[in-house]
């Protein structure tokens, strides 16, 4: 009994720390509130702000169109990646895992400097093609659709490729036929971590974003240091949002994975 009252409060304890903040800062999302600490009436006023105002509506949009773009591309490369990387011989495979985990463990300061460099300062292109801000949030995301796509591979049943080519289908024909459809659940989980890892980076945006372009984090960050309070208020409102739409995804993929796995038994 003593243990079980442990094992509670411990989980109790674990999801006060991971949630209260973004429950209270939720809240004060709802009030005239315009510092966090004193709750005023209740108002949508932020809410309204948010999406009223048409600079905040343009950095939402901008923000949510790159991410879609990144996350595109990289669940291309990381697929491909992981798909050619599983089918190599022992040495490649090796040497694709380890260059794969090299973007993953650095530090997001350290990858965005170095294409700051290499593409902006050493080949010379310009942040205004944003080509040097889509490349490093490609660099950063698609080990991580690598990570998601391999597990899928290793717990698929490689006879049925094979037994595909012996039937006639092409490689092509039997990459599409056989391999993609076992590891979609891989891809959509890439994709999914895809974008949020786009928006949430802020270092690598920050050195490879054209001058006149801000994403969420970049945004957030440069409005605390002396935008105007109804637009600090209004990122309560922005981050309560993104917040529900999360928990809804979450809720509803983990509904639609329950309902596959008891059609399966």
């Amino acid at each position: 009994m003593i243990k079980k009252i442990f094992s509670a409060s411990w989980i109790l304890i674990v999801l006060l720390f991971m949630y209260l903040p973004i429950i209270i800062l939720a809240v004060y999302s709802f009030t005239k509130s315009t510092t966090i600490g004193a709750i005023r009436e209740f108002s949508l006023n932020n809410y309204k702000t948010l999406f009223t105002t048409e600079e905040l509506l343009t950095m939402i949009l901008g923000t949510f169109l790159l991410a879609i773009v990144v996350s595109v591309i990289a669940v291309l490369l990381g697929t491909m990646g992981a798909i050619g990387s599983f089918y190599s011989s022992k040495f490649s495979k090796g040497f694709v895992r380890t260059s794969n985990q090299i973007p993953v463990v650095n530090a997001d300061v350290v990858t965005g400097f170095s294409i700051c460099v290499l593409l902006i300062v050493v080949l010379g292109v310009d942040k205004s093609t944003y080509i040097p801000l889509i490349v490093g949030q490609v660099v950063l995301c698609a080990p991580f659709v690598y990570l998601s796509i391999v597990p899928k591979l290793k717990q698929m049943d490689n006879h049925l490729y094979e037994a595909a080519l012996d039937l006639g289908a092409t490689p092509t024909q039997a990459l599409f036929k056989i391999i993609i459809p076992q590891i979609i659940p891989g891809i959509i989980s890439g994709f999914m971590l895809s974008i949020t890892l786009s928006l949430d980076d802020y270092f690598i945006t920050t050195y490879t974003k054209p001058a006149t372009f801000d994403t969420i984090s970049t945004y957030v960050v440069n409005a605390t240091k002396g935008a105007q309070t109804s637009i600090k208020t209004a990122l309560w409102a922005l981050s309560t949002v993104i917040f529900v739409l999360v928990f809804i995804v979450v809720i509803v993929s983990n509904i639609n994975a329950s309902r596959k796995a008891g059609e399966k038994k």
